[in-house]
């Protein structure tokens, strides 16, 4: 298998083939993380690997929602995909000496740490908890912006704000 690394941020993918292990001989390029560059990212992966998406491993951090498309992309494509705590990764960086983080750097790490040692691969939650767990974190947001108002609500009427203020409030509310 054949060890990548994927340093993923909101606009970009920072990745790095490891060629060569023993010697950390690595190929590193950056993509958009847009629906273009994941699919110029599995070519350039290809090309210069000569591997079928199968036989390819790619490491990435848990970066918020950042990480999931390019996720998912690889893994429909028959990647093997891993997602790692980016503690376990920054702890295994320290042992490895790197102390300056960069992007590029970041990716190296990552590549190096799949190939260190035997990893969980990553599977997509099933479509079904997918659109629950969604539904959740809407309506916990929206109980956390219920409960905000409430707050300005009761200050306002604390503070003897204007109407307006308060009309404002009950609108929002409502």
């Amino acid at each position: 298998m054949e060890a990548v690394g994927i340093d993923v941020s909101k606009k970009k993918l920072d990745v790095c083939w490891l060629r060569d292990a023993s010697t950390v001989k690595v190929k590193s390029r950056v993509f958009n993380n847009d629906e273009a560059g994941r699919r110029a990212l599995l070519d350039w992966l290809q090309k210069q690997t000569k591997r079928s998406p199968h036989e390819l491993g790619v490491m990435l951090e848990a970066t918020s929602v950042y990480h999931e498309a390019v996720a998912y992309f690889l893994y429909e494509a028959g990647v093997r995909v891993h997602v790692a705590n980016p503690h376990h990764v920054s702890e295994f960086g320290k042992s490895l000496g790197k102390r300056s983080k960069t992007d590029k750097k970041d990716s190296i790490v990552l590549a190096r740490f799949l190939d260190s040692r035997s990893h969980t691969e990553w599977v997509p939650e099933a479509e079904e908890v997918r659109y629950l767990k969604a539904l959740l974190s809407r309506l916990h947001a929206l109980d956390t912006d219920i409960q905000r108002e409430c707050n300005r609500q009761e200050k306002a009427e604390i503070q003897q704000a204007s109407d307006q203020v308060l009309i404002s409030i009950t609108k929002v509310l409502q």
